[in-house]
């Protein structure tokens, strides 16, 4: 369930539209079970928007997470009770998303138990917690919630303080010598980063002015200082050397973000496709060399040298906003897809939101009970006095912006915010796959219309989710070692040695993966249109095609073939 609602990026529930009768009847089902597994996971309860459980915090006890387990399967029987009472088609359709969803849930957490030793980065938990409570898009009542859930964090409600919750689940695994140890730079990054949390709640805490906080957050502080000292001692001693996982957890991780594809087949297109993009690249760093008079044209170079172009401190959020516009201007030009009227809403992050997420994305909007709280486009907080930096480059920003705002991601919340979608198809349905796999296709759309320089970083951003797509797998797997794939993304994608660094951590021991997932959802949908284009011929319209695609939630890639096929195709026929 953590990773669904961590990843989820819809609204169910419309500000505009009418609703219709089957998606009411599909999310009274959803929201049901969502109700009850928000009791047994608040934090990410009041992600999805269930302010019932904004001032509740999570029980890390294996008594809870059998308790967690054992309520799931009775969620799973009602559901599939109702699946066989129900009439309707669509509503059948999202009550075996439901559960199949649950199931995967209960089978990645099975998994996770009998391979790895429980490990906790109690700091960027709590951090994350509360910043869900004190995001400034939220209500005043919501912001007030955040001091209980301090509280339970620190154990003044009458639990056992959070950290000592942590270090006594992971003790009690200790024994089973066969169980993977985290690898010793995640918990090198838990104990460094510490401090960095807890500037940032307090940060928190004073931003939103809220009263008394002081007491608890002091106890926090002291609470969180023992539990970094506690990794010193007992859990960095024995972490693993080496980030190789044990098979089964690696493809349970891979069909979690939506990958269903053994990872011996997702390398072979992989590699494929990472060879077909350069020489593209290289046709196009041929050409810009020349019209700029650079020396040397191979496409490496050729990206180093415009990565020169910086836009750096004050200047960053006004850039960003005008190069959107320019893309906004270019989409109505073009009829590519239905544009919202209101702005995108784009920020900095804070130091400890970029520890947490050293790389630009999107910031969902509240999920359930959405009162026109939006998306934002972050983007992280970069040394201005540094060269090269991959995200704040002149030409990057063509594809991060169309990526991270519009016609991607932002573009896709708006959708769901403004004109409804069943709970189902945006929270339960939704897996990486399907979410990222659209924002790389905004970016392939988009891309004849930038130029030159903007078309090259659009081929960089493609080749990099190419280089995800083999490297993942090959370094889970034991095929490759970090320093051979922070080789290959610094000569051959051309990132920078920082981002080459944290894509490698994230391929490793952040979200084991889920890199993949973009280039997978990409060529999903990129078949999709190739093959709706065949049936449909001189009647295909891409924005009609683009606006459907996004009405349909977050489907993954199967599912969404099947509704352009048995919906989309036969309605323009």
């Amino acid at each position: 369930m953590k990773k669904m609602l961590l990843l989820a990026c819809a609204v169910s529930c419309s500000l505009s539209a009418a609703e219709p009768q089957w998606v009411t009847t599909s999310n009274q089902y959803a929201i049901n079970v969502l109700s009850v597994m928000a009791t047994q996971q608040p934090e990410m309860g009041s992600q999805l928007g269930i302010e019932q459980v904004d001032g509740l915090a999570a029980d890390l006890s294996m008594a809870a997470e059998q308790r967690a387990k054992q309520t799931t399967l009775a969620e799973i029987t009602k559901l599939s009770v109702a699946l066989k009472s129900e009439a309707d088609p669509r509503v059948k359709q999202d009550l075996q998303i439901m559960i199949d969803t649950l199931q995967q849930q209960i089978n990645a957490s099975d998994i996770a138990v009998q391979y790895a030793l429980p490990f906790y980065n109690v700091s960027e938990f709590i951090f994350n917690g509360l910043q869900t409570l004190l995001d400034e898009r939220n209500s005043a009542e919501r912001k007030q919630k955040a001091m209980a859930r301090l509280q339970h964090y620190v154990g003044m409600t009458g639990n056992d303080p959070i950290v000592t919750q942590a270090m006594q689940r992971t003790e009690a695994a200790l024994a089973n010598k066969q169980l993977k140890t985290p690898y010793y730079i995640e918990v090198e990054q838990a104990i460094e980063n510490t401090e960095k949390f807890l500037d940032g709640i307090k940060g928190l805490f004073e931003t939103n002015n809220i009263a008394d906080w002081q007491p608890a957050f002091d106890t926090l502080s002291v609470q969180l200082r023992q539990y970094q000292q506690w990794l010193k001692k007992t859990v960095l001693p024995i972490a693993s050397k080496s980030n190789v996982m044990p098979l089964p957890m690696y493809q349970s991780a891979l069909k979690g973000y939506g990958v269903d594809v053994p990872p011996q087949q997702l390398m072979q297109q992989a590699l494929f496709t990472f060879a077909e993009i350069r020489d593209e690249m290289q046709v196009l760093a041929t050409d810009i060399a020349a019209q700029q008079g650079l020396k040397d044209n191979d496409y490496r170079a050729v990206i180093r040298t415009l990565k020169q172009k910086q836009i750096t401190g004050d200047n960053v959020l006004p850039f960003f906003k005008q190069r959107l516009t320019a893309i906004e201007e270019i989409v109505k030009q073009h009829d590519i897809v239905s544009m919202p009227k209101r702005q995108a809403n784009i920020r900095v992050a804070s130091a400890a939101e970029t520890a947490v997420s050293p790389a630009a994305h999107m910031n969902p909007p509240r999920l359930i009970g959405n009162q026109g709280e939006y998306g934002e486009f972050v983007l992280p907080m970069l040394d201005p006095h540094s060269k090269g930096n991959d995200f704040t480059g002149e030409g990057f920003s063509w594809t991060l912006t169309a990526h991270e705002a519009r016609p991607g991601h932002e573009l896709q919340f708006t959708a769901m915010v403004e004109n409804g979608v069943s709970t189902a198809r945006a929270i339960f349905a939704m897996n990486s796959a399907n979410v990222e796999g659209w924002a790389l296709y905004a970016e392939a759309v988009m891309k004849q219309y930038f130029p030159k320089e903007g078309q090259l970083f659009v081929l960089q951003a493609r080749l990099q989710r190419a280089a995800r797509a083999f490297l993942d797998p090959m370094l889970n797997l034991g095929m490759i070692s970090p320093a051979e794939a922070e080789k290959v993304l610094t000569d051959d994608v051309v990132l920078s040695p920082t981002f080459a660094k944290h894509e490698v951590e994230r391929y490793t021991f952040r979200m084991p993966g889920q890199a993949t997932s973009y280039f997978y959802g990409y060529m999903n949908l990129r078949e999709l249109r190739v093959t709706t284009e065949m049936a449909l011929r001189g009647k295909f319209n891409q924005k009609d095609f683009h606006d459907f695609i996004l009405a349909q939630g977050l489907l993954p890639p199967k599912l969404l073939k099947k509704a352009v096929e048995e919906e989309f195709i036969p309605a323009v026929k």
